[in-house]
């Protein structure tokens, strides 16, 4: 019998995953579950609607990088409750020209999770269990992350990739 050939796929995954929940890790599963039968090319981006969503904010990301993300590689789009993953490409004719390179998954459970309806519950106090892996849990109490306190004191730090477009002066 003979064995088939798989194509090798990579998955770069962006965004913050601040904290990382178990939907971040379940976006990897679907994108496996998904490009299992299909013939795809080597490089891809793994992303959810909101990132893919995020191409249209102003200045946020370089128009020859999208071009070189989607037109060069392709990506992989997990839907999201409340997102219309499919209008916004139509919308997009950037989007639109490399559609054959965006894969969209279909998420079949439907989950409200984000990061920050997670930093919201901590703030709070309240239990975050069963929403994030047992050791992200721990490491975030271990480490007093995402309380008032720690929230108050970053309320003003811009991170290094966002301190060009807070500044005001622009490029």
């Amino acid at each position: 019998m003979a064995l088939l050939e798989k194509t090798k796929v990579v998955l770069l995954a962006c965004g913050s995953f601040n904290p990382i929940t178990n939907m971040h890790l379940r976006m990897f599963e679907l994108a496996r579950d998904h490009l299992e039968d299909t013939d795809t090319a080597q490089l891809k981006l793994l992303c959810g609607a909101d990132v893919l969503e995020s191409f249209g904010v102003p200045n946020l990301w370089k128009q020859e990088d999208i071009e070189e993300i989607v037109g060069r590689h392709g990506l992989v789009c997990i839907t999201r409750c409340g997102t219309d993953v499919d209008k916004f490409i139509h919308q997009s004719d950037q989007l639109w020209k490399h559609r054959k390179n965006i894969h969209v998954v279909k998420e079949w459970v439907t989950n409200d999770i984000s990061a920050t309806h997670i930093r919201r519950a901590l703030r709070r106090g309240q239990s975050i269990r069963y929403l994030l892996p047992d050791t992200v849990v721990n490491y975030i109490q271990e480490h007093c992350l995402y309380n008032i306190e720690s929230e108050q004191r970053n309320a003003d730090v811009v991170l290094a990739p966002l301190q060009r477009y807070s500044s005001g002066t622009g490029e």
